[in-house]
Formats: C-alpha cells, structure tokens, sequence
C-alpha cells in the first residue's frame, strides 16, 4: 500500500526537526531557531537533504499551528491582569509600537518599496518575540527579576496590539488604498463584534463548564476546549475576521474560567506539534539565493531593530516611569522580531500583498536577532553604565528619579477615576459634535461647492474651501477636546502629587492630540490623496501645537510653582507637627522589592520538606507570602507548611535575593537514579513449605519489610479477594503469601526463606 505523502512529509518534518532542536537545546539556543532551520534542511531550496513532497498540505497545517499559537496566547492573556498592570506598561507598548511601525515604513520607503509592503514591514518591526524573550530570560535565570516582568506585561500588550494590527492590515490590503472611512466602520465593527463575543462568551462559556464539570476528564476537557477554539474560528471568518483571530477571542475567555489552568496544560502537547509544524513551514520558505540579493536590507533591518528597539523602547520605558537604567534594560531586551512577524508575513503573502522575497528578508533578519538576544539583554547594564559616565549627574538623577515606586493613595486613586471619567465623557460628546459637523459639511456643503465651482481644476479648490471650512467649524470642538480638564483640580492635584504622576497626565493628552489629528486626517484624506493628507495632517497639527504653545509654557509654569507651594507647606506641616520621617523612609523602595512566582521541579529536593527545613528567609532573604497549588492558594504560609512538586511559590524580594532563590530552586534536584529500570516493582506469590524459615514466626519476626524491603500484600486462603494479614500472624506451611518488591530483593527473599515462588 502507497504511503501518502502527508505522512511521508510529517515523518520527514518531525524527525529532523526534533534532531535539529536537541542540537539547539545543546548549545542553548531557543527551539524556534531549531525549527526554522529544520525547515531549510527540507526545503525545496536544499537540494542536498531529502525534501518534503506536498508543500499545500504542509502550509495547511501550518495554519492550524497559528490558530493553535493565538489560542494558546490567548489562554495567557487575562484581562484582570491587564487591568491590574495599570497605564505603565500601555504608555510603554503603545509607544513602542507606533515608534517602530513609523520606523519599519520609513526604512522601506527608503529602498523604493511599494507602500503595502512597508506597510507590513512596520508591522513586523513593531512586534517583539514573546516566545524569544522568555525563553532567553529563563536560560539566563532574570525572568524572576522586575525589569522581566515589566517587559512581559509589555508583550502581552503587544500581542494583542498585533492581533488588532492584523485585522486593520487586511482591511486596509482588501482596498489597496486605506480610506478613512471605511478603516474607522471597520474599527467599530470590530470593537461591537468583540464586546458581543466577551459578553455572550463569559456568560454562557464558564456556566457551560461549570455544569459539566463533574464529567469532565483530561481527554474530555482537551476535545472541548479545541471544539470552542475552532468554533469561534469558523464564526470568526464568517464574520470577516481571520480564523486566528477567533482562536485568540476563545482564547481569552476561556483564561476568565476556573479551568484555565488545566485547560493549558492539556492543550501544550497540540500546541507543541502543530506550532512546530508552523516554524518549520516558516523555514522552509527561506530561499538562499533571495538571502543572497537581497543582503543588503537584511543588514538594515537587524541594525534599524537592535538601534530602534534600543533607543525607542528605552525611550517608552522611561515614559511610563522606569528609571534609566531599568528602561535600558527592558529595551534591550526587546531588539528582535519573531513568531508574530512571520504570521504578519504569512497573511500578507495570502492576500497577495506583499513581494515574495520580503517574506525571507524577514525571517533572516529574526534569526539574527535572536541569536543577538543574549548578548543584547547583557550589554544593557554596560551601556548604561557608559551612559552614566558621560551624561551630567544631573540628568542621571533626574531620569532615575523617574523610577521611584510609587504607591498611589486612595485619594489620588479617586482623582485618577474622576479625571478618567470625566474625560472619557468629554472625548464621546465632542468627538460626536465633530463627527456630525463633518457630516453635514460633506452631505450638504461640498456638493454645493463642487456644483458652484465646476470643471477638473475648480473641483479641487472646491475640495480645499470645503476642507478648511470644516476644519474652522469644528476646531472649537477639537480645542476642547484637547485642552478641556487640563486645568481641572483633578489634574492640578495629580500632577503636584508626585512626579510620577506626570507621564500618564501627559498620555492622556497625547491620546487626545491623536484623536483630534484623526479627525483632520480623515477630512484631509476624504478631500484629497492619502499622501497629501499625511502631509496636510502633520502641518495642520503642528501649526496647532504652535498655536497653543504660549498658553501650555504658561500652565506648565504654574503647575511647576504649585507644585513648589505644595512641596515646602507639606514640610512646613510636618515641622509643625512634630511629624518626622523615618530614616529608612525613600530608601526602602530604591532596593526595588517586588514580588515573583517560582514553579517548584517535579524532582526537587525540597520537595516533601516543610519550610522551616528550608531555612528560606535566611538562606536567600525572601519571604514566602503564597503557595499555590492545584485550584488552591494558600496565603502567608507557616513553618509547618510542605512543599510539593508542582507548587507554585509567590517570594517576595530583591532582584539579587529572588534570582538566588531561583537558581537554588532549580539547581537543587534529587540525584538522577541510573538504575531505576531496575528497580520496578513485581508482585510474585510465594508458598511456604516446611523448609521455609518463615515458619512458626509472625509477619513483624519475619523481617519481610525490614531485612528484604518487601511488602507482604496478603493471605490467599481460597476466596475471591486476598486476606489481610495482621502484623501478629503466625506463617504456617502451605500458606499462600503475596508480597510485592524490587527484582533484586526478591530474588534475596527467595533464597534466604526457603520459600517456593511461583
């Protein structure tokens, strides 16, 4: 019988590629890597290595890998956590995103390529590897430390922004020209589909699960968890979206349920096999002679994202509050592309958008960074101690000074929530003045111009009088839009409260300064080209910014003296008061304590053993404040508490004390036993006859247990099931005894008894 050629090609893809990956798990290097270059070796490309033999049903599979990689994102993605992450990480990912999606268009712009593909060249710079990055953190033991964490609440972040990147990337790919318009239907069609999904989805989903969820095994969980996935794939499509997308939507909701954690651990081991099948399909479109042309970009590329992501991210990071040396380090960590620029790429070559050789230009450009990724996470603490050499003290301290943990009181968290709301409220209403505005001036205005100023050439001053008109009849709403609550006592309190404070204020003018822009963008683009308006948008905005620059020096000014008045009546208060501050007081948050979950090993040593055993506090200098276990949490554990394989424990720390708590607990491991084929277990039957030494002692003098480290299992005595036997039973011959045991130690029984084994 005729093999098909899906099995040959699986057979050929899954040998080389676990070869390849045990060579890369050898030298440290991430897995990714592993399966790219497994993909080269059996590539058509590679005439020198056996290639597989249907391309078409390989990509289909590859498919299925996406939908099972955004399924599994997903199911990491919680919008609790989101929201517990506060505005920091989204200044930082927002900012990082636009940075290199401007960069990405650029350099393409450069090298003369066509607008979709620096399009989608933005959009691949813009999003860093998560799958890279944690991996690179868990090889060089940091993932426990805080300038990890940060930039993983950043990736998450990004993910999502690349899922709602792709969805706009084949809006804008269907019409080949992004009109406004139809771009922001489609943000609100989005935005209502979503919210209908995560409604429908958290009410009838978790219930679902919860009535079923006596019945539900491993096996059964995995069938139904993969049979939603796919289902919201298919709605997905039928919606307009693309089916990984769906897979993300099912994803995230499934990670708001009670089983979400058992959920990913049943679904791995598909995600493991069909994400392989995903990386090695990326490998395989590698084509050396287009590496070989086009040699130059490559290089571009890997420079504009280690220097972009260098400069940029550490630029966002220190936005969102991080000190210096802390944004230094988590930009670094970011100056490399992966899985979600191949499936950028992925879905631009399916939309036929995209030039073919653009595809391997990036997956060369990936390769090398992440080979890069090591050495760029630990030349961030040289440069910055460059950096610090040759910057003034006073910027030093000044850019550090943006790092000091701040906890937010509860008063200042009602102002956050009253500014926000309030806002919030002002952004819809004058956004649907404007939008009505503009409404009416196109519906109403601009066929009376062009009608009043016919012909080619009169029909474009038509266009510009309708533009400028517009734009004068709604700047008065714009203007509010965009000043309106800076002045308000909420912002004044919060800007004087802590500098801190200051970065998220200045973001919430930035967002609206963007929505405004928008609004002139689309009338621009409506009454013109799109490169025209990109230009007139820019120029209107600036002019705008001018404009209003004497009045914002002004408020800066007074905001800058309040915040002095406040500053010294506070001191003057406390000297009043009798009021002094503690000695340990600012220093204390500069030691940067934070805290960090540690998974315990299957083989660990500590296993079995209580904590006060461990000595924990002062071996390392943490403090255990939860154990997690199974659907349990146990809080502020005491002395007498075990641990156990697989629990999940929360430290509390500096970055020095959890990364050795780290390391201890994943060097401390019980010695692999090289004999322990040897040491399974057999149950063998044993009949005592009368030159049994057994005979005529009980089952505690025979020494069964103690001297052959055997277990007597019971009595046979004619019925059904096995007689227990009690440790004060008298052996006598023609007993029937079962005991269970290692090989060797029965063999020793059976010698030493006398005992006939059967």
């Amino acid at each position: 019988m005729e093999i098909p050629p899906l099995i040959q090609d699986l057979a050929l893809i899954l040998v080389v590629a676990g070869v390849v990956t045990l060579l890369f798990k050898k030298l440290r290097q991430p897995l990714v890597l592993g399966y790219i270059v497994a993909g080269f070796l059996v590539s058509p490309h590679m005439p020198y290595t056996p290639s597989v033999v249907d391309l078409s049903d390989v990509h289909m599979w590859a498919d299925i890998g996406v939908v099972f990689l955004l399924f599994a994102l997903g199911l990491e993605f919680s919008f609790k956590k989101i929201l517990k992450m506060g505005m920091a990480p989204v200044i930082a990912a927002i900012s990082i995103v636009f940075a290199m999606l401007l960069t990405g268009v650029f350099v393409g712009k450069c090298f003369g390529w066509t607008g979709m593909n620096c399009l989608f060249l933005g959009g691949m710079l813009a999003m860093s590897s998560t799958t890279i990055i944690y991996k690179a953190f868990d090889d060089m033991g940091l993932r426990q430390q805080r300038f990890a964490s940060l930039v993983m609440s950043v990736l998450i972040l990004e993910d999502v922004l690349a899922i709602v990147m792709m969805v706009m990337l084949s809006t804008i790919a269907s019409g080949q020209n992004p009109d406004g318009s139809e771009l922001f239907l489609n943000v609100l069609y989005l935005g209502f589909i979503l919210i209908l999904w995560f409604v429908v989805g958290i009410f009838a989903i978790p219930l679902f699960l919860r009535k079923t969820r006596k019945l539900m095994t491993d096996e059964t969980l995995v069938v139904v968890s993969l049979g939603l996935c796919f289902l919201m794939a298919v709605v997905a499509m039928k919606a307009g979206f693309s089916s990984a997308f769906g897979a993300f939507v099912m994803g995230s909701i499934l990670a708001e349920t009670i089983e979400a954690d058992k959920i990913i651990q049943v679904v791995e081991p598909v995600k493991n096999l069909f994400g392989a099948v995903f990386f090695v399909s990326v490998g395989m479109l590698v084509d050396p002679n287009i590496l070989l042309t086009q040699w130059l970009p490559i290089v571009v590329l890997t420079l504009t994202i280690i220097f972009g992501q260098a400069i940029f991210g550490t630029t966002s990071y220190m936005l969102s509050g991080q000190p210096l040396k802390t944004a230094m380090r988590c930009g670094f960590s970011m100056a490399q592309i992966g899985e979600f620029a191949f499936i950028i790429a992925s879905l631009g070559l399916s939309l036929k958008v995209i030039s073919d050789f653009l595809y391997p230009v990036v997956v060369a450009v990936s390769v090398i960074t992440t080979f890069l990724t090591p050495y760029m996470i630990r030349a961030a603490v040289p440069a910055y101690e460059l950096v610090e050499r040759n910057l003034p003290k006073k910027w030093i301290r000044r850019l550090n000074h943006l790092g000091e943990v701040h906890h937010a009181t509860a008063h200042e968290r009602h102002h956050w929530r009253s500014l926000l709301r309030q806002m919030l409220l002002n952004t819809v209403i004058y956004s649907i003045l404007a939008s009505t505005t503009i409404a009416l001036m196109f519906t109403f205005f601009l066929p009376f111009a062009r009608k009043m100023l016919p012909g080619w050439e009169l029909h474009w001053w038509a266009n510009a009088i309708t533009g400028v008109l517009t734009v004068l009849l709604i700047s008065p709403f714009l203007r509010s839009l965009v000043m309106k609550k800076n002045r308000s006592p909420e912002f004044r309190a919060l800007w004087t409260e802590s500098r801190l404070n200051r970065p998220p204020l200045i973001f919430t003018v930035l967002v609206r300064i963007a929505i405004a822009a928008a609004f002139i963008f689309y009338i621009c683009n409506y009454l013109s080209r799109f490169a025209n308006a990109v230009i007139i948008t820019l120029a209107l905005v600036a002019v705008i910014l001018m404009i209003f620059s004497r009045s914002l020096k002004h408020r800066s000014i007074k905001l800058e003296r309040l915040f002095v008045q406040n500053l010294r009546s506070r001191e003057i208060q406390a000297q009043v008061s009798g009021k002094k501050r503690p000695l340990f007081e600012g220093h204390l948050l500069d030691r940067d304590i934070h805290i960090s979950e540690f998974n315990v090993p299957n083989d660990s040593a500590w296993a079995g053993k209580q904590l006060a055993q461990l000595a924990i506090g002062s071996r390392f200098g943490v403090h255990v404040s939860s154990i997690l276990r199974g659907i349990q949490r146990i809080n502020i554990p005491g002395g007498q508490m075990v641990i156990f394989p697989g629990d999940r424990i929360q430290a509390i720390g500096n970055d020095d004390q959890l990364h050795a708590f780290g390391q201890a607990l994943k060097t401390e491991l019980v010695p692999e036993d090289s004999e322990i084929e040897k040491r399974e277990m057999h149950l063998r039957r044993l009949i005592l006859d009368a030159q049994s030494t057994f005979i005529g002692k009980t089952l505690r003098e025979s020494g069964i247990r103690d001297r052959f480290n055997c277990m007597v299992v019971g009595l046979e005595e004619g019925q059904q099931d096995l007689t227990l036997v009690d440790p004060d039973h008298v052996f006598e011959q023609g007993d029937i005894v079962w005991v269970v045991g290692e090989t060797d130690d029965l063999r020793k029984l059976d010698t030493e008894s006398g005992a006939l084994s059967v």
